[in-house]
């Protein structure tokens, strides 16, 4: 999937004006609602588990009343979570979407004892929501991070049982052997269960520079790198390039960030959301932004 921007919209978020707001359609009437914690999930203050769990520990308030399960909110509402008032996006606005390209030696993480550099540390300021990363890499890998303010997205995108693909280009030391290729097809077993590639490609190489291309449906720690350590093999590079529907721009430098436009989280919102057995993964392409 191709995305041909305006050149002077390449850059930067779109915004509607005011006289877009007025066109019919474009704004949802005040009545309308929906689940309080979608609504909330959507404006990334947890997930929608998260959202539940402060709404039956008596949290979160709908004009001034407890909320409880099954509670709907909209536009007009004034929501409360602790006593402080949440600033949600209208239903029509989108949730913001980033891609980042990690470089190594950055964590996955907002704190860290060791005080290492974090991906946060590049990402624009949010008012009134967070940052969800979706997925994490280790601090020696690189390659693609996706973050939203939307809970129920990020969610759409981690959770198991949405069997979300993962695709990385791996550089080892030598060749794979045919039985090698053969174990990391079929299976291998390691400390936390069976391990094994939904796509093995043979990218080339010789001696210390041979790169492989590799695809699994779930994201255990180090799971890449612990499968050909199992078979005495280090991995001396490891890229994530797809997670789902999203690649990783070839154009987008190690450090940088792109924000999808409307159109493209739009795109993104509809691949992920029929089941996904019954929509195989269809690469979502972006360009290049800016640097964060």
């Amino acid at each position: 999937m191709s995305v041909n921007r305006p050149k002077d919209q390449r850059n930067r978020r779109t915004h509607r004006s005011l006289s877009d707001l007025k066109k019919p359609g474009v704004v949802a009437d005040a009545a309308e609602t929906c689940r309080l914690q979608k609504l909330l999930a959507r404006s990334g203050l947890g997930s929608r588990r998260e959202i539940e769990d402060m709404i039956v520990a008596g949290q979160v308030s709908v004009n001034g009343v407890l909320a409880k399960l099954g509670d709907r909110a909209g536009a007009g509402d004034i929501v409360r979570i602790d006593g402080k008032i949440i600033r949600f996006r209208l239903p029509t606005l989108l949730p913001r979407v980033i891609i980042y390209h990690k470089p190594e030696g950055e964590i996955v993480s907002k704190h860290d004892p060791q005080g290492r550099p974090s991906v946060f540390d590049k990402l624009p300021q949010v008012k009134s929501s967070k940052w969800i990363a979706i997925g994490r890499l280790d601090f020696n890998t690189s390659g693609l991070l996706i973050f939203t303010t939307d809970g129920a997205l990020a969610n759409r995108l981690m959770h198991p049982r949405y069997q979300m693909e993962r695709e990385y280009a791996v550089r080892i030391v030598g060749e794979l052997t045919p039985e090698q290729i053969t174990h990391l097809m079929t299976g291998i077993e390691l400390e936390d269960g069976l391990a094994k590639f939904d796509l093995l490609l043979d990218e080339g190489g010789m001696g210390t520079n041979h790169w492989y291309r590799v695809a699994l449906k779930e994201g255990r720690n180090r799971e890449v790198r612990r499968m050909f350590e199992a078979l005495g093999l280090t991995v001396s590079r490891l890229i994530r390039v797809r997670f789902g529907p999203v690649n990783l721009p070839p154009r987008l430098k190690r450090g940088m960030w792109i924000e999808l436009m409307d159109t493209e989280v739009e795109q993104l919102l509809k691949l992920v959301e029929p089941p996904v057995s019954a929509t195989p993964d269809k690469p979502l392409s972006t360009r290049a932004g800016r640097r964060a």
